[in-house]
């Protein structure tokens, strides 16, 4: 079961110095230094050098540093993958990926030890979401709903109308496969109520967090993803009544039947709380 916190994951272009040193202490669960969509193509290997630079340096403290790719198919994906082999960033986060043969391409590249994480952003996606969940060496899916909108001609609005059954089926698949699960992007970026809308409905469906564009998101996506007080105690409770009764599959907790199952997902809920504890001085 998924217990590290990805609440929030803040994409940066790699190729603002700035934006990555700034990055490292900035109070988000998961940095993505992007290699692709957010860097113009004059400025790609400068991005590049820079993202391997940072890998290599560190000082993210207990922040998840993912370095997105361009695409096999593009001009810069090779190198971006073979400059990536020579470090070793926490995930490498590739585009495109429209089925199971594209998770195997990329898994041949990413190195031992480092995750492999793909995009959710085309019409094939969404049709072979179970091929590209089981794909061996997979372990998250990250929904890119803006290049998902453009493909479909569909209108993206802040609830989001037109991809509610993509959300929940993209959840459904990442967990029948054991993966991390990251909701997409919030465009507007002034736009505060929106986004706490959209934080609410990705918690609601189940996503671990979302993917942002700003660091003024941050906090707001944290409150939306971090487990509710009354979830928490309702947790330790769980836990506490089920101490002593190893035999024992089925237990009562405040007039509620709790199945072994709730206390699995009680103690993942638990271990999320504990790590947050440990890095709130960056929260």
């Amino acid at each position: 079961m998924i217990v590290r916190p990805r609440r929030s994951a803040l994409y940066l272009p790699a190729s603002n110095a700035r934006a990555i040193e700034k990055a490292r202490g900035l109070p988000c669960d998961v940095v993505i230094l992007d290699l692709e969509d957010a860097v113009a193509p004059d400025a790609k290997g400068t991005a590049r050098a820079q993202a391997v630079a940072a890998v290599r340096d560190g000082g993210f403290g207990a922040r998840e540093l993912v370095v997105r790719v361009n695409g096999l198919a593009t001009p810069w994906g090779a190198d971006d993958l073979d400059a990536l082999a020579t470090v070793a960033p926490d995930a490498v986060l590739v585009p495109k990926v429209n089925g199971a043969d594209d998770v195997a391409a990329y898994r041949t590249r990413v190195a031992d030890g480092v995750a492999l994480w793909a995009m959710v952003e085309t019409a094939k996606s969404v049709l072979r979401l179970e091929a590209i969940a089981s794909a061996p060496g997979l372990g998250a899916l990250v929904l890119g709903t803006n290049d998902l909108a453009k493909e479909m001609r569909a209108r993206l609005d802040t609830e989001r109308t037109a991809f509610g059954g993509m959300l929940a089926m993209t959840v459904a698949a990442a967990r029948a496969f054991g993966l991390v699960v990251l909701d997409g992007v919030h465009n507007a970026i002034d736009d505060a109520d929106g986004l706490a809308r959209q934080c609410a409905q990705g918690a609601a469906l189940g996503f671990d967090g979302k993917t942002l564009i700003h660091p003024a998101q941050i906090a707001a996506c944290n409150a939306a993803f971090s487990p509710a007080a009354d979830e928490v105690a309702w947790a330790r409770r769980v836990v506490e009544a089920f101490e002593g009764q190893e035999g024992v599959g089925v237990i009562r907790v405040d007039g509620r039947m709790v199945e072994r199952l709730h206390l699995a997902e009680a103690r993942a809920l638990l271990d999320v709380v504990a790590m947050l504890e440990v890095s709130s001085p960056r929260t």
